[in-house]
């Protein structure tokens, strides 16, 4: 007779996950299941990750769709998502005016970089924009089209990318401003996306005026903050996600919302210390024109200028079917 039981693909209890406790006088065994690292997911029974992985949500356990699993093994590679070589693309697909505009701020951020003389293409090729393929032909990789791209050639590789900032600041319209990568007015690559959207969403902070050094120094922690959460916004999507970015600024909220899961657990990320990006190549670009953090403190600074603001602490919702983390920060009026 054929055996039924069927094994789970991967361990990830350990001693300390199983426990003796006492409730109401019984003695029970208490297992705690962690959440498992990305490089182990999907975690399944049986033989067949597509018909054998399940998400415990709640009180019950739920069947993960297709692209779900496709997701969770295109994020338990080592290799980062964005450094892929796209052999069938040429240099041709980049706006070479935002390429422009990235170099002259990396001069202003770091003047006299040993990059700063070359031509564009071993330029993005320092970047990690551009790679070497088995043939020895330069294509561009995943991270460069998405920064640099033109929207109609992103799209040929990410078919679900869209990046969409709204304005409501007025109940009696749909929105007051719209910003969408398929407008065909601009480029629609999330570097340029990035510097439109960071200053509507900055636009109405206070700036105090401050000296450090003989110069005017304008910028605030508040400021910061954003850049900061607009930019993990961007660099850990999943592009290869279903649905597209959507950022919402009303005049007491900003909620910033991108498809993919956390790699990590939640709480760990609010702790911070702890860093898995998904698009290591993205933030490396960000970086270099002082733009994002490294360490794994992005989020905890978020909170942390929040908590001095005096303003409700930041909230992070993680939603499924499809995927996806919003962040919400609710901001109080200027007095």
């Amino acid at each position: 007779m054929q055996s039924t039981i069927k094994t789970v693909c991967v361990n990830i209890l350990s001693d300390k996950d199983v426990t003796i406790e006492e409730i109401n006088g019984k003695r029970i065994v208490a297992i705690r299941v962690p959440c498992a690292h990305h490089s182990d997911k999907p975690v399944f029974i049986g033989e067949n990750p597509l018909t054998g992985s399940y998400r415990r949500n709640g009180e019950g356990d739920y069947k993960y769709i297709k692209d779900e699993v496709h997701a969770m093994i295109r994020d338990a590679s080592v290799k980062s998502q964005d450094m892929t070589v796209l052999e069938e693309m040429g240099l041709n697909v980049f706006d070479y005016d935002s390429v422009k505009r990235y170099r002259i701020r990396m001069k202003t951020y770091r003047p006299g970089h040993v990059w700063e003389e070359l031509e564009d293409v071993e330029f993005l090729y320092k970047l990690g924009a551009v790679g070497r393929s088995s043939d020895g032909q330069m294509h561009p990789t995943a991270a460069g089209l998405l920064m640099f791209g033109y929207e109609y050639e992103i799209v040929k590789e990410f078919p679900a990318y869209f990046l969409d900032y709204q304005e409501h600041m007025d109940p009696s319209t749909r929105w007051t401003d719209r910003i969408v990568s398929t407008s065909g007015d601009w480029s629609g690559n999330i570097y340029d996306f990035y510097f439109r959207v960071y200053n509507r969403i900055a636009q109405d902070i206070k700036i105090p005026f401050k000296m450090e050094g003989g110069d005017r120094i304008d910028d605030t922690p508040v400021q910061k903050a954003l850049r900061e959460a607009l930019a993990n916004c961007l660099i850990n999507a999943d592009y290869y996600g279903r649905q597209g970015l959507v950022i919402v600024k009303k005049k007491d909220v900003i909620t910033l919302s991108n498809p993919g899961g956390f790699r990590i657990d939640v709480e760990t990320a609010k702790s911070g210390g702890v860093s898995d990006p998904r698009n290591s190549t993205l933030i490396k670009m960000f970086n270099l024109i002082d733009i994002g953090e490294h360490s794994g403190s992005g989020i905890p600074n978020i909170f942390g200028v929040w908590k001095k603001q005096g303003w409700p602490a930041p909230v992070i919702t993680e939603s499924f079917e499809p995927d996806r983390i919003t962040l919400s920060l609710v901001r109080l009026p200027n007095p």
